[in-house]
């Protein structure tokens, strides 16, 4: 994917354990139109199986993830 996905919010969840991340981003969501993207960050390695997972169970879509070092960014958009 080569083009820039917009986020319309970020999050932050550096240094958050699970379930954290995933706590965080359920309640973000909500704050974001449907159609709207959240754009975060996480070290938490098990972001990598659970915001995917999470993704799916809520209806929601999982756009891209990267990983660069320890750091993991991700992009999840709004469907419902």
């Amino acid at each position: 994917m080569s083009e820039t996905i917009k986020a319309d919010l970020e999050l932050n969840l550096q240094g958050l354990m699970c379930p954290l991340p995933v706590v965080k981003i359920s309640q973000a969501i909500k704050n974001v139109p449907v159609g709207g993207v959240i754009e975060a960050t996480a070290t938490d390695p098990g972001v990598m199986a659970d915001i995917p997972a999470w993704a799916k169970s809520t209806g929601n879509e999982m756009l891209k993830v990267e990983k660069e070092g320890k750091v993991i960014r991700f992009w999840v958009k709004r469907l419902k």
